[in-house]
């Protein structure tokens, strides 16, 4: 599905480029507020823009009623947002402005996805809540990622990793294995799907979907 955020654009441009998805036969968009530009450490909106992804579910709705959006959850907050309660309670003004589901942040302890539901249910949160899985290609690279997102890194998941060193192939396989068995835990409890952030390495998605399918 497209996604659309809110960086670099007016609230007319945004209007503009939901009509071209629309027209192009499109009806499902992941809406999200966007990173800062790089270089950036805060977002600002662009002139006559949005600051919110609430703001921009808004919009769309409003634009084509008929449109099904997703939205973002972070299970363990978002980095810029000043606690759990005020996070959760972001997510909801996106769903009460007509968001159909939730996608998540990246996570690699199941029970923290779980606790989550368990929050936003309690929160009057009620539509699909999709876990988002990445598998781990270096030690490195994901300890970058989890420090932009605020996700954790198990202890169990890094001694692996650490034992694998440089050696690519096996890092590789511990990522594919750690994933394979978060996602076959996720849909045994329930789940909904699952979104994998496979960073156009279809390698990756590749071996998962084979193992899913074993």
């Amino acid at each position: 599905m497209p996604h659309l955020t809110c960086v670099g654009h007016s609230r007319s441009e945004l209007e503009a480029v939901a009509d071209r998805i629309h027209e192009g036969g499109f009806r499902n968009i992941m809406t999200l507020r966007g990173d800062p530009p790089k270089g950036e450490t805060t977002f600002t909106p662009y002139k006559d823009g949005l600051r919110y992804a609430s703001d921009l579910v808004t919009l769309l709705k409003a634009r084509h009623a008929d449109f099904c959006l997703g939205v973002a959850g972070y299970p363990e907050k978002h980095p810029e947002a000043a606690s759990l309660e005020s996070d959760l309670e972001n997510l909801r003004r996106k769903v009460d402005a007509g968001a159909s589901f939730v996608t998540t942040q990246l996570f690699f302890d199941n029970a923290i996805y779980y606790r989550f539901v368990e929050r936003c249910r309690a929160a009057g949160i009620n539509v699909p809540i999709v876990p988002g899985i990445m598998p781990v290609l270096s030690l490195k690279q994901i300890q970058r990622f989890t420090s932009m997102c605020g996700a954790s890194l198990p202890a169990k998941l890094i001694t692996r990793l650490e034992v694998a060193a440089e050696n690519t192939e096996v890092v590789e396989m511990i990522g594919i294995d750690w994933a394979l068995t978060q996602i076959r835990d996720l849909l045994a409890n329930g789940a909904p799907g699952y979104h994998l952030y496979i960073l156009n390495r279809a390698k990756g998605a590749l071996a998962l979907a084979a193992g899913l399918a074993a």
